[in-house]
């Protein structure tokens, strides 16, 4: 008989846990799938915000680097120079708080490349040096890694594609650059 009332035991234990239990692994299945949508929902409205700080960060280097035929297209910039209507772009105070929201919204990596850009573009303009080729292919470079990280922080982190390969599509003569074979004329 001591067998039996053990099994009974067990059994009564069993019927009062297998709810217990049961209700202990909904309630972590919920809190789970909570956090997971109210996490993707963050994710959702930080990549909306990380676009157009992007957008406000990446426009003077697109002004700088296009070509002067596309800068005279619109006539309101027809007498304006646009090295200097970009820095002045990035001079303002518009630019600086999008360089804090960069800072503070942007992954580590993507952050770095910003930096490493950044810091070469103010070396050039503190340079008494003329523009060199070599300037130049550097800028190209730092912003192509700079578009890769904006890139791998879009959703795109597994990308095989080089700050070459980023550059391509609006640098006309990236190719050109790439093999060492540009000339920059005065």
């Amino acid at each position: 008989m001591a067998d039996k009332s053990t099994l009974d035991y067990v059994i009564a234990i069993g019927s009062i846990s297998t709810p217990i239990l049961i209700l202990i692994l909904t309630a972590i299945g919920w809190k789970l799938k909570a956090s997971t949508e109210r996490r993707l929902e963050l994710e959702n409205k930080l990549r909306d915000d990380r676009i157009k700080v992007y957008n406000q960060i990446l426009e003077p280097f697109i002004i700088i680097l296009m070509s002067d035929a596309a800068w005279q297209v619109d006539k309101k910039y027809k007498n304006v120079d646009k090295i200097a209507f970009a820095t002045s772009k990035m001079l303002s105070l518009e630019y600086r708080e999008s360089s804090f929201r960069l800072a503070l919204m942007a992954p580590d990596p993507l952050v770095e490349s910003y930096n490493n850009l950044m810091q070469h573009f103010f070396n050039s303009a503190d340079s008494k040096e003329p523009s060199s080729i070599n300037g130049y292919t550097v800028m190209v470079k730092l912003l192509g890694n700079f578009l890769i990280e904006i890139r791998k922080s879009m959703g795109n982190e597994s990308t095989k594609l080089n700050h070459w390969d980023m550059c391509e599509f609006w640098l006309t003569d990236a190719r050109k650059l790439k093999e060492g074979t540009l000339v920059i004329k005065d």
